[in-house]
């Protein structure tokens, strides 16, 4: 038996020009999925988040909250099984349910893995993600004008606010592929353990 085929995504984060290309292997739990696009996008992991395929929605469930009901759990599904059933290629993920950063997963195409390289791999990095809770999209679009504006009356707060942290001429792609190599070795030395017992 071959090892599972590897998944290529393209990850865009809606109404901002933030792109990401990932591979994951085919097979990859939903709640890992939602780790390996907040590694890739440069997020803290610090919101809730649903992945959705068509009319079904995926989160990890949290004990403090009252809609759990509202989704199933991603860390008993994976992707291979839910992109079958539901009769798509793509995925909607949702981030910060307050700002409602909306990302478009698309499946592009399926390869084969590359032997001694360990997944998920991030291989294409476009845009700095937006700071974390800015606000949205709409704020967000806010926030870029009264930063480039000195005469902005919100000028001198929220740059303030952000210090250093809006460059977007600061190019941070070798730190997220950093991240994302961090879970995929954690990732394999579990698989590897489980196997071996």
């Amino acid at each position: 038996m071959g090892a599972a085929p590897i998944a290529r995504l393209k990850i865009t984060l809606d109404d901002v020009a933030v792109l990401r290309r990932v591979e994951v292997p085919f097979d990859i739990r939903l709640d890992r999925l939602h780790l390996t696009v907040q590694a890739a996008m440069g997020w803290t992991n610090s919101h809730l988040y649903e992945i959705r395929a068509g009319d079904v929605g995926f989160s990890t469930p949290d004990p403090a909250a009252d809609w759990d009901d509202d989704f199933l759990d991603a860390r008993k599904a994976r992707l291979d099984d839910v992109l079958e059933d539901v009769g798509t290629k793509k995925l909607v993920y949702l981030y910060d349910f307050g700002d409602g950063w909306e990302h478009t997963i698309m499946i592009e195409r399926l390869i084969d893995p590359e032997p001694g390289v360990f997944y998920p791999r991030l291989t294409e990095v476009r845009g700095r993600c937006p700071p974390e809770d800015c606000g949205g999209p709409f704020g967000y679009a806010d926030l870029l004008e009264a930063i480039t504006d000195p005469k902005h009356e919100r000028h001198a707060e929220l740059t303030g606010w952000l210090g250093d942290g809006l460059n977007h001429e600061l190019n941070d792609a070798e730190a997220l592929v950093a991240e994302v190599a961090v879970l995929a070795k954690s990732w394999s030395r579990k698989s590897k353990r489980r196997k071996g017992a």
